[in-house]
């Protein structure tokens, strides 16, 4: 019981980072109906900014992860946003197919950028303790200070995303593109601050978990969002692409049996694996996901 409780504690902590990334993806294809494969990316440089912040920051301190943590959101949100303004922009309107290859051709350019030697490099770095780190042992359960930063943190800006949606004049502007661009345009909505808004919001997020990933996993490097990226995408399939209570659900639920099929001895080779048979199995079952509601098309 304490190995599956302790399992479950890592597992939720993992989740919680999938959560985080799994919006950005849900909140642009909710307004944009297409998939940000280039987000990975953007979680990628969340982690680099605060690498190199931190090198220049008292570690150890509540304050100096703080003001990493809110660099890499806010250095995350100008990505992003830069990036619909000069790339996705011009080909609003376009077919969705033209808008997938350009997202897969700026993900491989920001990873091409990253391995530059005067940039980063392709070798992996230590990230630095930017959190106080601390271990807490509760009978045989072990919980480190980086994990309970990790699900807070994550906690708080899942609130505060949720209270922007729905509470704020903007978040209602962007229910209302969600629902039907055109005519939210007619009533006022002004549809491009509604994008480069979406873009901000979601890269910001991305930004946070890439900061508590490499907070977890101290290693960074230009590929570190490919994989965490793609099982994001598959924890937003999974709870309802578009739902943004579903991309936090779908991101606990793969990362918590991603880490319990990864503490079986008979099982640890498939750990990578499960997020893909995740995906079929939801896309089989049930392809609009466990919150998604079915659309009907109209022809």
């Amino acid at each position: 019981m304490t190995e599956f409780l302790q399992q479950l504690v890592n597992g939720l902590s993992l989740g919680a980072i999938y959560a985080l990334i799994a919006l950005g993806y849900t909140m642009v294809y909710g307004v944009l109906r297409f998939i940000n494969f280039a987000h990975s990316e953007v979680f990628m440089v969340g982690a680099m900014i605060a690498w190199k912040l931190g090198q220049y920051l008292p570690n150890g301190t509540l304050w100096g992860g703080l003001v990493v943590l809110a660099a890499a959101m806010a250095g995350c949100a100008v990505l992003g946003v830069t990036i619909e303004r000069l790339v996705y922009r011009p080909l609003r309107g376009t077919a969705t197919l033209n808008v997938l290859i350009t997202a897969i051709g700026v993900s491989l350019l920001l990873q091409s950028v990253f391995q530059h030697p005067r940039v980063f490099g392709a070798t992996p770095q230590l990230f630095p303790a930017v959190f106080p780190s601390k271990n807490f042992t509760f009978g045989g359960l072990a919980i480190s200070s980086n994990q309970l930063v990790v699900i807070t943190v994550a906690a708080l800006l899942i609130v505060v995303l949720q209270l922007v949606i729905f509470r704020t004049r903007m978040g209602r502007a962007m229910r209302a593109v969600a629902l039907n661009p055109s005519a939210a345009q007619l009533v006022g909505v002004n549809l491009n601050a509604v994008i480069s808004f979406t873009f901000a919001l979601g890269s910001a997020l991305a930004g946070a978990g890439g900061v508590l990933y490499a907070l977890n996993y101290p290693s960074v490097e230009p590929l570190m969002g490919v994989m965490p990226g793609l099982k994001a995408f598959v924890a937003a399939v999974l709870g309802g692409i578009g739902s943004i209570p579903g991309a936090a659900l779908g991101g606990l639920i793969l990362g918590t049996i991603e880490t319990l099929v990864g503490g079986s001895a008979t099982l640890s080779t498939y750990k990578d694996a499960i997020a893909f048979a995740v995906l079929i199995f939801i896309l089989l079952c049930r392809p609009t996901g466990l919150l998604g509601r079915a659309a009907t098309e109209k022809v």
